[in-house]
């Protein structure tokens, strides 16, 4: 099973109050609403089978246990990190292993969109022709991180021995690092192929 998510965290995009005492078996209403959440999304969820009530009421209604309600803190935590509902629905029913390189795909993914949107970033500001942009949003360009270091005490010998050690401890880090600069690909393979001797 999937890990156990902390406490007083958002769910469902609402922040809960914890100190409510919360009773089961609860009502789909009852279960909504301590999520945020509308009740077709648990009908739905109900639909493709992640969060079916474990108990039914004598008139037939649904009837959630507290391992629902664990269940459904699990799929608001999942949706939260932006996995789809076909991936949810594995982990739920697979071993930790199968949780554990799905995460690590999304992680994955995620950095490849960060990469992505950073590019688009410094594209826009290119169009705008507006470098004082930069000074208005989280961005920092090569320009920018090698004044840093400078400023910081590094000469170009520092420069090298930063990017080698860089290199040697993560080169997949270093590499979206460089791509995160706004480095062009062919300037990229140099810094890293000197960075390797």
């Amino acid at each position: 099973m999937a890990p156990s998510p902390k406490k007083n965290h958002r769910r469902g995009g609402v922040s809960l109050d914890e100190s409510r005492p919360t009773t089961f078996p609860m009502s789909i209403g009852q279960l909504a609403r301590a999520f945020g959440l509308a009740r077709s999304t648990l009908l739905y969820y109900d639909t493709i089978g992640i969060l079916r009530p474990s108990e039914r009421s004598g008139a037939n209604y649904r009837r959630y246990t507290q391992e629902d309600h664990h269940k459904l803190e699990l799929i608001c935590m999942y949706r939260q990190i932006g996995l789809s509902m076909a991936s949810i629905g594995e982990i739920l029913r697979a071993p930790q292993s199968t949780a554990r390189g799905i995460l690590e795909k999304r992680l994955i993914d995620l950095a490849g969109e960060i990469a992505k949107l950073r590019e688009q970033q410094q594209v826009i500001i290119r169009m705008l022709a507006d470098s004082s942009l930069r000074d208005r949003i989280p961005f920092m360009d090569k320009e920018g991180w090698i004044t840093l270091l400078r400023a910081a005490g590094l000469d170009d010998d520092g420069m090298d021995k930063w990017h080698q050690e860089f290199e040697r401890f993560s080169p997949r880090l270093h590499q979206e690092f460089l791509e995160g600069l706004g480095i062009t690909d062919s300037e990229i393979e140099k810094i890293r192929e000197w960075s390797r001797r």
